[in-house]
């Protein structure tokens, strides 16, 4: 395609227009204005097209990997459901059912591990806290006749854990506080030595010289051995017994 000229050499125009001749011979004015704005809705519907295209391969990249006749049959599904009549077949309760336990046989056994090994730490901590502070008493060793084991045997159970703590309470379940240190909590040894007090056969653990009165009499034969009756030998608990043999006491 050129442009048409005269025999002068001047474009040829019509309506003001330049006239171009194809290569078939047909002569087309060219409208430049017209072309121009063709050109611009062109690109501009080209534009569209392209973004278009961009956000459908975004969106439809969220759905990589998925097998579009399964998602179709899935889809098929869910529209086919008829929540009246799984409410009225009480299907809905049997799916609860069925998630509930699905959930109970996963998370249960977990659940008693933990609750076991809490329950170890506890102990740990009970035996540590509680039989270390018995081991390590000095008013059991100043003070006590019996072995360690049987006044924790006798006593342990007044000590119990809180807040990582050693708390003593006394025969009517209140916690023991201190006399040197009003409104707090009694140490180990000074409440133990309150529960020793307060102990009826408290003659028959404590060593001689802290020992004053109770269930024992001095006796005249056995060169000054102890001498209780039959009845004040069994009021007393193992520890006491275990004690007063021990010491050879005699039975009147």
């Amino acid at each position: 395609m050129k442009l048409k000229l005269d025999e002068n050499g001047h474009v040829v125009v019509q309506d003001g227009k330049p006239v171009y001749v194809h290569d078939d011979g047909k002569e087309v004015a060219f409208d430049a204005p017209q072309t121009v704005a063709t050109i611009t809705r062109l690109n501009g519907e080209a534009k569209t097209h392209r973004e278009a295209k961009e956000q459908f391969e975004a969106q439809a990249k969220a759905f990589e990997g998925l097998d579009p006749v399964k998602v179709k049959e899935a889809l098929n599904i869910v529209q086919n459901l008829d929540a009246k009549k799984l409410v009225d077949a009480g299907e809905v309760d049997k799916v609860k059912a069925e998630i509930t336990e699905a959930l109970k046989q996963t998370y249960e056994p977990q659940l008693q591990k933990l609750t076991q090994e809490r329950d170890s730490v506890q102990q740990q901590l009970h035996s540590e806290l509680i039989g270390g502070g018995f081991a390590r008493s000095k008013f059991i060793q100043d003070n006590i006749a019996v072995p360690v084991d049987m006044i924790q045997a006798t006593f342990g159970k007044n000590f119990q854990i809180e807040n990582g703590k050693v708390v003593a309470v006394g025969a009517d379940g209140q916690k023991i506080y201190s006399r040197t240190r009003p409104g707090e909590i009694a140490d180990f040894d000074e409440a133990l030595e309150t529960l020793v007090g307060g102990y009826q056969h408290k003659d028959s653990i404590l060593k001689g010289s802290q020992a004053g009165g109770g269930g024992f009499q001095g006796g005249g034969q056995g060169g000054g051995a102890k001498t209780m009756t039959r009845q004040q030998f069994e009021s007393l608990d193992p520890v006491g017994r275990a004690q007063f043999t021990r010491e050879g006491g005699q039975i009147q």
